[in-house]
């Protein structure tokens, strides 16, 4: 295959209209709200100077997620997912505003980023699932699915490489409350881009049932067929142990390498810089099959990096291990995204995607705070450290699951169209094989 055609094939969710135009919008947007976490992270920290008070933070932030995700996602099915995204982009806009007007003015306090963090919180709890379940709307080709999961990957990460790098600028240069404004404005690119879209009409899906109800026929959903089960409680691993190493990075930016904003920005973009390698990585993959072993190697790879960046004390060597981190840490989520929704049944899959922002987001809140607690007793590195063990220990345990799930996985896959039923004498092969060499 050319250099052209392989482009083209990598970006080829693009040629969706809506998605196109999703897809310029969120990546203007994203730029910003990485922007403010950056800014927002380093604002407590001068605040304060106290590792705890970041978890508090990352905490109140998230934690709103973890309450309210399995319901938002009950009312993202039943209220339409355009609906719901175009509310909560324009209640972000207003946040970032107010986060910028009172950091302009100098009357900020960490009271304040406290409760504009949780009301960011509560958006994102309906933002998120309807965002996920949303791409499955804009892509008409069901085909081009993965890959549209795999360039919101990238997307995001170049927005994180981007993001965190101007924000280390901006804040030297003339304080936290530019970022909060700039992310502000950033949200009228995805407003636009949700205006101009061309969507069928769409009336909200009346239920007779209870909101409660149908929560417990998506748990039950989610949760009895192992595969997706797995999957979640693998990114619940990763996220409540792995991912708090990002609340604690203005302490390793500060204490570990005796750095400043500008460390602190480095770092986090250099995660962006794996992050988006392995979103270009899953881009080029031409379907789903084998992302069992990538979500499992990838897990690995991850905890690895975690463990690897606890140890270093030097600048450059920390920058090179977060390209590592990023690469092992987009590539399972996204991995498992992929998986999820390939899966999910569509009456399920705003309930479903919710239960995954949930298992993503919602335990991150519990791992913010305990790592701002262990960093007080033991230490930012030795804390990152643990977590970067227990996500290795999570992704060998997903492997030796792997000859059970591919058995219930393959003939769904088959049903729709996405392995040819051959398939099936394939994967009884290849489970007897793996059985063979455990």
């Amino acid at each position: 295959m050319s250099s052209p055609a392989r482009l083209a094939f990598m970006l080829r969710a693009l040629s969706h209209r809506n998605y196109r135009l999703f897809f310029l919008g969120q990546g203007t947007s994203l730029v910003g709200t990485w922007v403010t976490r950056v800014a927002t992270s380093w604002l407590v920290y001068r605040l304060t100077g106290s590792a705890s008070v970041l978890g508090l933070v990352g905490f109140t932030g998230q934690i709103p997620t973890f309450v309210l995700a399995p319901l938002a996602g009950v009312w993202v099915d039943r209220w339409g997912r355009y609906r719901v995204l175009c509310v909560t982009q324009v209640l972000s806009m207003l946040q970032s505003f107010a986060l910028a007007g009172l950091a302009l003015t100098r009357t900020i306090d960490v009271t304040w980023i406290l409760l504009l963090s949780a009301f960011q919180g509560v958006v994102n709890a309906f933002d998120t699932p309807a965002r996920q379940a949303f791409v499955v709307e804009m892509v008409e080709d069901r085909a081009d699915l993965p890959n549209a999961i795999a360039l919101n990957s990238s997307m995001v990460n170049g927005a994180r490489l981007i993001g965190p790098s101007v924000a280390g600028v901006i804040i030297a240069a003339s304080g936290e409350g530019w970022c909060f404004l700039l992310d502000g404005i950033s949200y009228v690119a995805v407003i636009a881009s949700l205006m101009m879209m061309r969507l069928p009409p769409a009336t909200p899906r009346r239920s007779e049932t209870r909101a409660l109800a149908e929560l417990g026929d998506g748990f039950r959903y989610a949760f009895g067929f192992v595969p997706i089960r797995s999957i979640l409680l693998l990114v619940t691993l990763i996220s409540l142990m792995g991912m708090p190493y990002t609340v604690l990075m203005p302490v390793i930016a500060a204490q570990v390498l005796h750095g400043g904003p500008h460390t602190l920005g480095f770092l986090m973009g250099a995660m962006g810089i794996g992050a988006l390698g392995g979103a270009v990585y899953l881009a080029s993959r031409a379907s789903v099959v084998g992302l069992g072993r990538v979500i499992s190697a990838a897990a690995i790879l991850f905890g690895s990096g975690l463990i690897a960046f606890s140890l270093s004390r030097h600048v450059a060597l920390s920058l090179v291990l977060m390209v590592v981190t990023g690469v092992g840490f987009m590539v399972q989520l996204a991995s498992s995204n992929t998986v999820i929704q390939t899966l999910v049944r569509e009456e399920m899959r705003g309930r479903v995607m919710a239960f995954y922002t949930m298992a993503f987001m919602g335990t991150a809140p519990f791992g913010s705070l305990m790592a701002g607690v262990l960093a007080t007793r033991i230490g930012a590195p030795n804390t990152i450290l643990f977590g970067g063990v227990v996500c290795i220990a999570g992704g060998l345990a997903f492997r030796r699951q792997l000859p059970r799930l591919r058995e219930m996985v393959v003939p769904i896959y088959v049903e729709r169209g996405i392995l040819p039923p051959i398939a099936n004498g394939l994967a009884e092969a290849a489970t007897l094989r793996d059985e063979s060499e455990r």
